[in-house]
């Protein structure tokens, strides 16, 4: 999982480091920051959704699982995702 904390939508309510205290930490104004980056260990995915959830502002994004682009700038396909879907293989017709 990646994340992104916008904080020009940080309204300071402290949600965040309520569930999730490892991953976001409170500066001095009492407005949160990352603590160890974008990417979430998947042991701390469940607190991190949790405060994504509560988060009043709406200040934690969920950025997903990346997919890269090819060369040709063309989004490569998941080997996860279900036929149809986006970025999944096409359906079979």
């Amino acid at each position: 999982m990646r994340i992104k904390l916008d904080r020009t939508v940080c309204d300071g309510f402290g949600a965040c480091a309520v569930h999730a205290p490892d991953i976001f930490s409170m500066d001095d104004w009492g407005y949160p920051s990352l603590a160890g980056g974008n990417d979430i260990a998947p042991e701390d995915e469940a607190a991190v959704r949790r405060a994504l959830l509560d988060c009043p502002a709406h200040a934690i994004i969920d950025l997903g699982d990346r997919v890269p682009l090819l060369a040709g700038g063309e989004a490569a396909v998941s080997r996860t995702a279900r036929p149809g879907a986006v970025g999944g293989p096409p359906a079979e017709e």
